[in-house]
């Protein structure tokens, strides 16, 4: 009997097939692994900029339009790339096909333009495997509906789709290219002596997602932490090395780690304040209820100490939802479901947390974050914690030197 082959699943994003000669880059980093043995399954975003230009088109065409055709049609950048990496591989002599999604089929719900995966049943791909083909290029970000219709995952879509392959077909490794070349400490643009990681686990990638690195899309983290499927991040404008990128994995795979991973930013956060609202059982549920209704991404939020059966309650959200935020507050009032003297927002706020598994078996972290901020003259507006992670609210005129600060603290330059 001959040993099942060893899979591999590469996404590679759209600044990575932007143009044929950078599709042609990557083909060859596909063949390198063919040539190891591996069977791939390559996902692919469509090519940098396509996305937005089929966006613009449809709001152009249909400001309130059918989100059944606006999947139909900004999927398609998706197909073309798919496409075209499938025809570069066989100019190469790798027996490659191009598959969409209704072809795998990768099942979805039927919420359109915000699917989520439910199934992607194997034996279609497996089928071809087994007849020669080497390489099966998967447009990412898109499935199909139970009705039958193209559905998409949302923005970043490409990246779940990649690590819900690796988890469907068992895959060795899935290795995501990008335009950077792995995960570091901080953003190299706002700290200069950030330090690319080499192995970060899926809780602190997880966290560090959520808090706005935007290196890897947080429902594609999620996925490989409940799967166990090893992902790395690397860049596909680099020289080819086993070793290169960022390996995401268990935090038993972890020999040696800081107590803190990495610093993490939201530039645009805000902080709105419910002044004098009745401190009775059901006040929150009867505020957060209709935000969430709203769509208002709630993050941090603090109530005070009560007096004379009032209290204050204060909250975080995206600075573009403010408005969405306030309209949902003053209905409530108007319908008599809350009573509140003043809703007061700060627009002009960033958060800014530190992130790390050390931090369960090391005290101290928050005493050295807020003194690290004290000695930069940076005052702390709300403050939340988790079992890894610590995260300020701050002026976000300080954005940029509370990360500098922090990252000097911690010495995240330092390996552990």
């Amino acid at each position: 009997m001959t040993a099942p082959a060893k899979r591999l699943v590469m996404k590679f994003g759209g600044t990575s097939v932007a143009n044929l000669d950078r599709i042609k880059r990557a083909a060859k980093r596909v063949g390198v692994e063919v040539a190891k043995g591996y069977e791939v399954i390559v996902i692919v975003s469509a090519m940098s900029g396509k996305t937005n230009e089929l966006v613009g088109w449809v709001n152009e065409t249909s400001p309130m339009y059918d989100a059944r055709e606006y999947d139909a049609i900004v999927s398609s950048g998706e197909n073309v790339t798919a496409g075209l990496m499938a025809l570069t591989l066989q100019e190469m002599d790798v027996p490659a096909r191009s598959w969409q999604g209704w072809q795998v089929p990768l099942k979805t719900t039927d919420a359109h333009g915000a699917a989520r995966i439910e199934e992607i049943p194997t034996d279609n791909l497996d089928a071809k495997f087994g007849e020669g083909m080497k390489v099966a290029v998967v447009a990412g970000f898109q499935g199909i509906s139970p009705e039958g219709r193209i559905t998409t995952l949302g923005r970043g879509g490409s990246d779940t789709t990649a690590v819900a392959f690796a988890a469907a077909f068992e895959a060795e490794r899935c290795d995501i290219y990008t335009d950077v070349d792995g995960v570091y400490t901080t953003d190299p643009r706002i700290e200069d002596k950030a330090r690319k990681l080499d192995r970060i686990s899926f809780e602190e990638m997880l966290e560090l997602a959520s808090l706005g690195a935007k290196v890897l899309q947080t429902r594609s983290v999620e996925l490989a932490m409940r799967y166990k499927v090893k992902l790395r991040v690397l860049s596909s404008f680099e020289e080819m090395d086993d070793n290169a990128g960022t390996l995401v994995c268990d935090e038993e795979d972890i020999v040696e780690s800081n107590v803190v991973a990495g610093v993490a930013y939201s530039r645009d956060e805000a902080k709105m304040t419910l002044i004098s609202v009745a401190d009775r059982p059901g006040i929150a549920a009867a505020i957060f209820g209709p935000l969430s209704d709203a769509g208002v991404n709630v993050d941090m939020i603090v109530q005070n100490i009560s007096e004379e059966g009032r209290t204050d309650m204060t909250f975080s959200c995206p600075v573009n939802e403010v408005a969405r935020a306030e309209k949902a507050m003053e209905d409530a009032k108007a319908a008599g479901d809350i009573n509140f003297h003043d809703l007061v927002a700060d627009t002009d706020v960033a958060k800014v947390s530190v992130v790390g598994i050390g931090m369960r078996s090391h005290a101290g972290v928050a005493a050295k974050m807020f003194e690290a901020l004290q000695a930069d003259g940076i005052n702390i507006k709300v403050i939340t914690t988790s079992e890894i992670k610590i995260s300020v609210l701050i002026d976000r005129k300080y954005m940029e030197l509370a990360v500098q600060a922090l990252h000097d603290a911690f010495e995240l330059e330092k390996a552990a």
